[in-house]
């Protein structure tokens, strides 16, 4: 089934290409959207101006960071790794990791497993846009 469907999986988790999916700011200049969700993955997009960063941080889900457009600076352990259009870069599990944008940038993560605390961000954005 492609992105561009609705379609259900055995654990009632959605994949959806929905526009009307929130646009949640998580960091100053970053901001993701969910893609699609499945019974162990997650994807979303980020949008990224230049100049923002993403703090230092870690979780326990595996990620894949995919580069639609522009240039980052990712920051792990081992040294930075300049990152731009195309390319890609696999970060294991709970691995510190920070971002710095070289210019505006729009990225494509996926999770394994999904991220319980993004989605609950999600459906309570969504909450509150039915809400008002």
């Amino acid at each position: 089934m492609c992105a561009g469907k609705r379609g259900k999986f055995r654990d009632d988790r959605f994949m959806s290409a929905n526009p009307r999916q929130p646009w949640i700011q998580i960091a100053p200049g970053i901001r993701r959207r969910t893609i699609a969700t499945g019974a162990s993955m997650y994807q979303m997009r980020a949008e990224l101006e230049a100049g923002s960063r993403m703090p230092a941080h870690h979780h326990p889900q595996e990620q894949i960071m995919y580069i639609i457009k522009g240039r980052v600076r990712l920051l792990v352990a081992n040294g930075p790794h300049e990152l731009a259009t195309g390319e890609s870069f696999y970060l294991g599990s709970n691995v510190p990791h920070g971002v710095e944008t070289i210019e505006e940038s729009f990225v494509l993560d996926t999770f394994s497993p999904p991220r319980e605390d993004y989605l609950a961000l999600d459906r309570a954005a969504s909450f509150q846009s039915h809400v008002q």
